[in-house]
């Protein structure tokens, strides 16, 4: 049966992973070696291609209730039914029950968007290019290679997701922004991020320039 978003919830089967937070958009490319795993990505090829992402806490050993859907769009078949598939995250939601727990999860998920946007943001957008920029122009040159900012989306939403998949190493944040369902506190909250890592790669930048 064809997973439809016109439905407000819907039962997905679920992937927890740590330190992953999948954003909407984003790609995210995955091996899958576990016999429970497996056998989930072989249902989900038969029907809709698609499953659920939740970042798993390491800690409390439990997923978070709020995630992605992911769609598979590439499939590399391996020996032993092992495989890498390339997916990209399409829409959030939110973990309402399980209803299965073995031999993986399944949960009832609650379809979830940003409020509707009020105001301009296009000074938030700009300023959220600005210093993505400067992030990377910075690194470019403590790396002593070049680097390419890719084309960044027009969309705001778009774009919050864009960053918000660029934080890579940092998924308790990354997940903070993943549950805001405003998209200018989201991009307000990661223009206060990249203007503290352009701070820190300033400070390494002058200091790399002093010792040569």
């Amino acid at each position: 049966m064809s997973l439809s978003f016109s439905l407000a919830v819907q039962e997905l089967p679920l992937f927890p992973l740590p330190d992953v937070v999948l954003f909407p958009g984003r790609p995210l490319p995955l091996h899958i070696f576990e016999p429970r795993y497996r056998m989930m990505m072989n249902t989900v090829l038969d029907t809709d291609c698609r499953f659920g992402v939740l970042l798993w806490d390491q800690e409390t050993k439990q997923p978070a209730r709020v995630g992605s859907c992911a769609e598979i769009t590439q499939v590399d078949r391996l020996p032993d039914d092992r495989m890498n598939v390339l997916t990209v995250g399409i829409k959030r939601f939110r973990v309402l029950e399980y209803t299965r727990q073995k031999p993986y999860r399944v949960g009832l998920v609650q379809w979830i968007d940003d409020e509707p946007v009020e105001g301009d943001l296009s000074a938030l957008t700009q300023e959220a290019k600005k210093l993505l920029a400067d992030v990377v122009r910075l690194s470019s040159k403590l790396m002593e290679k070049p680097l390419q900012l890719p084309t960044l989306p027009e969309e705001p939403l778009e774009l919050s997701y864009w960053i918000g998949g660029s934080f890579y190493g940092a998924s308790e944040e990354q997940q903070a922004l993943l549950e805001l369902q405003d998209t200018a506190r989201r991009l307000q909250r990661e223009i206060d991020i990249l203007q503290t890592t352009l701070k820190h790669l300033a400070a390494r930048t002058v200091l790399k320039d002093t010792l040569s």
